[in-house]
């Protein structure tokens, strides 16, 4: 359903090395850079999330957004949320079960710099 999903940040060298971190963990890799922005996807075929140096303040979405990221097992989600953390994100819940989204939903949530709220999940249907 969507194409990809773009983030605005503060400080694009910083993001970068976050987000090359976090997705790296999860099994994605830069797609494409540019002096204004940087792509993530599973291969250079596919982009799914791209980040843009931003001239103004940066505001993260309000309320009730996050952007969940499908992690492919539980050391995945626990290394992108070591990652997360190692590059200057803030902690918004370790890894675990969150057993009141389902039996076999594992996820770690995570605070980039900029206020974007990531999550990491893995489950089995």
């Amino acid at each position: 359903m969507l194409s990809h999903v773009s983030l605005g940040v503060s400080d694009l060298a910083r993001a970068t090395a976050f987000y090359d971190a976090v997705m790296a963990a999860l099994g994605f890799q830069r797609v494409w850079t540019a002096e204004k922005g940087v792509g993530y996807g599973p291969s250079a075929a596919e982009e799914g999330l791209t980040l843009f140096r931003q001239t103004g303040p940066v505001r993260a979405p309000g309320p009730g957004f996050h952007l969940a990221l499908n992690a492919p097992d539980h050391g995945a989600v626990d290394r992108f949320h070591a990652a997360g953390l190692a590059h200057g994100g803030t902690d918004n819940g370790p890894p675990g079960l969150r057993l009141h989204y389902g039996p076999s939903y594992y996820a770690a949530f995570i605070i980039d710099a900029d206020g974007h709220h990531l999550e990491a999940v893995h489950q089995t249907r």
